[in-house]
């Protein structure tokens, strides 16, 4: 059967006897218009969120992540991280990031990992839905990495809201889809897709489950302190100054630097840190490696002494 159609599609393209081959038209371009309502909406949904959903890699594990930050924030699954500090996340148009875990929640199965962004990119992101934004019988979309293909889009309904507040769906979620996100029509996050249920080895039977966007929230809002320390140190605090180790004099000082901008100059020379003697180097570069949020440097300049402080 297989071969007869094939010969047929062959006789088509060569055309019969000798004949000319038949001229096939190009299709014209589609334009969103000209697909039926529900296709619309889900190539809109895809179009629009699908640009936010990344690909990690922890060891041998892998799943999906949805950037909720310009900076690079991603919201995943903890079992998705396991027990790493540092993860490779791969973004849709495939650049390829480390990124650092800065917080996990295992009761809710959730984990925020920040991307070590050195050069300042900004990233596309999927919001997140309020509470009115999540119904028992809207359309869903889960968008993710099933077994390992990137950026596969699933259909379903929200069947049910647990006693616990998870989110149910018909829509096929499969390993690699972990950790992804479970979006409205809107293209809002409701959930985050992170288990399914099998009986008997059957695989997936149309019941997934995803944490609620709620409470991605709380857990996002507990881990500020720890998403803010990230950003430090992805962007460390630097003076901007090319500083002697023996003398502790000033060489140069970079234009725009926050040296620059409080007035240090070259000559100058650092005596003091935060009302303390400052006999070494080292100790003010061990004292910037805290990511601090201030500074009070003791400065001697010709015959004058000055405290300046510096704000990271």
């Amino acid at each position: 059967m297989m071969r007869t159609s094939l010969g047929y599609f062959l006789a088509l393209s060569l055309g019969w006897a000798g004949q000319p081959a038949l001229a096939v038209p190009e299709p014209a371009p589609l334009q969103l218009a000209q697909f039926q309502t529900d296709e619309q909406i889900n190539i809109r949904v895809y179009q629009q969120a699908s640009p936010a959903v990344v690909t990690i890699q922890a060891g041998n594990g892998a799943g999906s992540g949805s950037l909720i930050s310009p900076e690079g924030l991603v919201l995943t699954n903890q079992h998705v991280v396991g027990a790493a500090g540092r993860v490779r996340v791969a973004t849709a148009d495939g650049r390829q990031y480390t990124g650092r875990v800065i917080g996990v929640d295992r009761r809710n199965d959730l984990a925020l990992v920040r991307l070590e962004n050195t050069a300042g990119e900004r990233f596309p992101v999927i919001p997140l839905a309020n509470a009115s934004g999540i119904q028992v019988g809207q359309r869903v979309f889960a968008i993710g990495s099933p077994f390992g293909l990137r950026g596969t889009l699933t259909t379903g309904i929200l069947s049910r809201i647990t006693p616990e507040g998870d989110l149910q769906t018909d829509a096929a979620i499969n390993p690699g889809n972990s950790g992804g996100p479970l979006l409205n029509s809107r293209g809002e996050l409701i959930g985050v897709n992170k288990a399914i249920l099998s009986v008997n080895g059957q695989g997936n039977i149309g019941i997934g489950f995803a944490t609620s966007a709620p409470t991605a929230r709380t857990f996002i809002a507990q881990n500020q302190d720890n998403t803010e320390l990230a950003k430090r140190e992805a962007n460390p605090p630097r003076l901007g100054v090319v500083v002697d180790a023996r003398t502790l004099t000033i060489r140069n000082v970079e234009s725009r630097s926050l040296a620059a901008q409080v007035g240090l100059r070259s000559g100058d020379r650092l005596v003091g840190l935060n009302g303390r003697p400052l006999r070494r180097l080292q100790d003010l570069l061990t004292y910037l490696d805290t990511y601090p949020q201030r500074a009070v440097l003791t400065v001697v300049r010709g015959r004058s002494v000055a405290d300046v402080l510096v704000r990271f």
